[in-house]
């Protein structure tokens, strides 16, 4: 996969994914929802839309989940009162825009003809974005790389670590796949701003 780039003609990105490229990112986008949707700090769906907008029931403390700690942190390091005021009066919120972003890229890579199910067939996924949705998939693919990063424990300067593994230990593979993801995210990020 070449990564994403302006298309000459329109302000719109575009990227080829394999039938397995576009595979792994609905699997990944998939788990994230599962994962953002799998606690009580997930918004409440309300009859009433006014009701659901003065809904401030959120959660009060950081979640368990290393992956959630990452996606959701503290707002106040030095003050747990205010960090749990933040976060009940946010953190619903903000789930629910992290699974809708991952959920676009689902839906994106759908509509370009991914199968529901994998196949064993070469196929190839033309993916092409506009702006505003470009925008979505930045968001989403921080989202999928900083939660693969936390359950791998990557560390900033630690590419000996990585190295220095097998290519049949999974924890290599998986590394592979975070590295994918940055090289998505840049890419994307340059095709935007170009």
């Amino acid at each position: 996969m070449a990564g994403f780039v302006r298309h000459r003609r329109s302000k719109r990105v575009i990227a080829n994914f394999s039938g397995f490229e576009a595979d792994l990112l609905r699997s990944l986008a998939a788990q994230l929802i599962e994962l953002l949707h799998n606690e009580s700090a997930v918004a409440k769906t309300a009859v009433d839309p006014f009701e659901a907008l003065l809904d401030f029931s959120g959660p009060t403390t950081e979640p368990d989940d290393p992956v959630l700690a990452r996606l959701f942190p503290n707002a106040y390091r030095e003050d747990a009162d205010a960090s749990g005021e933040f976060r009940r009066f946010t953190e619903g919120t903000l789930r629910d825009g992290k699974a809708r972003a991952a959920g676009t890229v689902i839906d994106v890579l759908e509509e370009a003809g991914l199968p529901p199910e994998p196949t064993d067939e070469e196929i190839v996924i033309d993916v092409e974005l506009d702006q505003e949705t470009a925008e979505i998939w930045m968001r989403a693919l921080n989202d999928l790389r900083l939660a693969l990063g936390t359950r791998l424990e990557v560390d900033e300067g630690d590419e000996d670590r990585w190295d220095a593994l097998s290519e049949d230990d999974p924890r290599a593979q998986a590394h592979h796949i975070y590295e994918w993801l940055g090289y998505l995210q840049e890419t994307l990020v340059h095709a935007v701003a170009g």
